[in-house]
């Protein structure tokens, strides 16, 4: 267990502005793999916790918590509003998962997560893949998106790029009024696993990219598969198009980068996209149809859902239940755009809403069962 009160941080998680009732934060480290690791459960009022395991090399431990307690919040939304029975949850390793991952930290964080008794699922993010949840499986079995001689679904970043261009056209339906993608002028920011997966179902329908990333590699690669156009990392935000797609890290919604957009769509698959709430408002007020980033990019949580239930049985995954499921995105989103507009209010706040009301039922009626 990490001295918390040693990194400086372990006072002010209650005080934090991100903490929001927040079940259980706790921090681990082991000497001997180098793990520094913390797990967030946010809210398990519908079922066990379950989020991605993320690796990153955070700036401070303050920047890890700060991630870590949003994301986790986040989990519980999207779970909730996505009508599955899980609850939220978030972890993240601190470290370069290019320089310093090993089977052994791996493990080691497996150790951490099975202390857990089933409260906290497992699965991949930024920086783990499946082969890191294999490591993991051989300490726990409280982990989905493993491989599939493992008993699990594999990589659940194309289910996750499916329903982000499920919830992409709906909203493209919605304010543009079309049902096709020829000719659409989209710009993608991030060319990860699920970011290139959505590049793959938008180009096969027509549309037309612009792309960024950190790595030149990726970019090129899309330029060359897709006849993308390369775009500066910060000039995606101004491009002339219809639809701007984050599909890199959170909190890039903001008030310079809202003012720059020209979009009239946000749908895209990063986590927490709204640098703060206010940011919600702004992108309405701009008549900017932002759709929730936690509704639009539920479909690997879906999918690693659907492993999770299954496991019990000893069946295999139904790939076709998998996806109808994910097909749901699509009412949700509508649902969403047309609750906003009724209030008066941005589509954020009326995810929001929704997703509250359901997790919130849940826990009002078990409180009167007791």
């Amino acid at each position: 267990m990490l001295n918390v009160a040693k990194r400086g941080i372990g006072m002010s998680v209650f005080s934090h502005p991100e903490f929001h009732q927040h079940e259980h934060v706790s921090f681990f480290q082991c000497e001997k793999t180098g793990l520094s690791a913390i797990i967030a459960v946010h809210n398990t009022n519908l079922g066990p916790a379950l989020g991605g395991c993320r690796m990153w090399n955070y700036e401070s431990d303050e920047q890890a918590l700060r991630d870590v307690l949003r994301l986790s919040r986040g989990m519980t939304y999207k779970a909730a509003i996505t009508g599955l029975p899980l609850g939220g949850g978030k972890s993240v390793i601190i470290g370069d998962a290019k320089k310093t991952k090993t089977p052994e930290l791996m493990k080691a964080m497996g150790r951490s997560i099975d202390s857990f008794g089933g409260r906290y699922i497992v699965a991949e993010d930024v920086g783990t893949t499946v082969e890191d949840m294999n490591n993991i499986h051989t300490q726990t079995k409280h982990v989905v998106g493993v491989s599939h001689d493992g008993e699990g679904s594999g990589d659940p970043s194309p289910t996750t790029a499916f329903g982000v261009y499920t919830g992409l056209k709906a909203a493209v339906r919605y304010r543009l009024h079309r049902s096709d993608m020829r000719g659409l002028k989209v710009a993608v920011q991030g060319l990860g696993n699920v970011g290139y997966n959505l590049c793959k179902l938008l180009a096969k329908d027509g549309a037309q990219l612009f792309v960024t990333d950190v790595a030149q590699e990726k970019v090129a690669q899309a330029v060359k598969e897709f006849g993308a156009t390369a775009v500066a990392l910060n000039d995606i935000y101004s491009q002339d198009v219809d639809v701007f797609a984050p599909c890199a890290l959170g909190a890039i919604l903001n008030d310079g980068t809202v003012k720059a957009l020209k979009a009239e769509i946000v749908a895209g698959a990063a986590n927490n996209q709204l640098a703060e709430a206010r940011h919600g408002d702004m992108l309405r007020d701009r008549k900017i149809l932002y759709a929730p980033d936690y509704v639009i990019n539920a479909g690997g949580l879906i999918n690693v859902y659907y492993e999770h239930a299954t496991r019990a049985s000893g069946k295999a995954v139904d790939r076709a239940q998998v996806l109808a499921h994910v097909q749901k995105i699509d009412e949700t989103s509508e649902t969403i755009f047309r609750r906003a507009e009724q209030d008066g209010i941005s589509t954020s706040l009326a995810a929001d809403r929704i997703a509250e009301q359901r997790f919130m039922a849940k826990a009002e009626s078990s409180h009167k069962a007791a």
